[in-house]
């Protein structure tokens, strides 16, 4: 059974969470799903991967969230003559003290937005994901170690592909979730011109928690519970990945790991110290739907990973009983 102190953190961590989902809201509006994952993904230590067109808010969601937690914000237009120096720094002579010092890049603040990773080289694609899979960089053989918390928001245009770059699997995996905001609804539109039409509401937008916050909810994710039943649940559906006819690549013992850490912060910021299977269905798609590779045949028939995983997920067997 959960302990009352673990109930506690839960409850605050509801309030918080909701707290910043709100305020986020304020500049993305008609889109509260969107919202909350981006944040799901900064509590669980992962990082987000928006596919969608020009101008549907990927660029104020990244702001908007950096705004709402007092912390730094740093941007990086990715364009093909961009330099891996550009992202992560670099180290430069100073003559008034006659010795070399490091100049940090933008990959040093707590919300990165990597807008348009896709139109960047593979060479300074590299520096950026190995930032965030390690939380480091290297330069000139010194390690300097990124803060607490660090998030990166990466963009994509699925429309335009010329003079792109095109993420392979192996990188596209070192996202905990990709999603796409897509366009407004006829009311939350007509509210965009009412807030964005006379001016930017993100200058008015005010921090509702800290970066002391967010470590926080991070540690009190750690401490909800997941019974064994679900965990077994959860290798199920790997395994299943693994064996569909129309997937050529299944999940990684990663993508487990990325969607049990997700489930907890979900189960966190709805109230609860404990996983339940709906935890896991709700995330399934944003979490393991880039990592799935479907087969040529499959491609041919218009099959997506999407698709598989749908069916995979209605054909595994939910365990039943306490999840305590």
């Amino acid at each position: 059974m959960a302990t009352q102190e673990t109930t506690e953190r839960s409850r605050t961590f509801a309030d918080l969470f909701g707290a910043v989902a709100s305020n986020i809201q304020r500049i993305i509006q008609g889109k509260p799903d969107v919202v909350d994952l981006a944040l799901l993904c900064l509590v669980s230590e992962g990082h987000l991967l928006i596919e969608d067109v020009p101008g549907v808010g990927k660029t104020s969601l990244a702001k908007a969230l950096a705004r709402s937690l007092d912390c730094s914000f740093g941007r990086v237009q990715f364009t093909p003559d961009l330099l891996p120096s550009d992202v992560v720094g670099v180290t430069v002579w100073n003559r008034n003290d006659g010795r070399f010092e490091f100049r940090p890049g933008p990959i040093f603040a707590a919300v990165v937005l990597g807008d348009e990773i896709n139109r960047a080289s593979p060479k300074t694609q590299s520096a950026l994901l190995e930032a965030m899979a390690e939380k480091q960089v290297t330069v000139d053989n010194h390690t300097y170690p990124l803060g607490s918390p660090f998030m990166v928001i990466a963009t994509q245009n699925p429309i335009e592909h010329e003079g792109t770059y095109p993420l392979p699997e192996s990188q596209l995996d070192r996202f905990l979730m990709r999603v796409s905001v897509g366009y407004p609804d006829r009311h939350a539109e007509i509210q965009v011109l009412d807030t964005h039409g006379e001016h930017d509401p993100l200058e008015e937008l005010t921090a509702v928690a800290t970066s002391h916050d967010v470590q926080g909810m991070i540690a009190a994710v750690r401490t909800v519970h997941v019974a064994p039943s679900l965990r077994g649940y959860l290798v199920d559906v790997a395994d299943a990945t693994r064996r569909h006819p129309h997937l050529a690549l299944g999940m990684s013992p990663r993508a487990t790991l990325s969607l049990q850490r997700v489930a907890r912060a979900r189960a966190a910021s709805l109230g609860r110290a404990y996983v339940v299977p709906d935890d896991f269905k709700a995330l399934a798609e944003p979490v393991l739907a880039h990592r799935l590779l479907v087969t040529p045949e499959a491609q041919l028939q218009g099959i997506t990973s999407v698709d598989a995983l749908r069916e995979i997920m209605q054909g595994v067997a939910v365990p039943t009983g306490s999840h305590a």
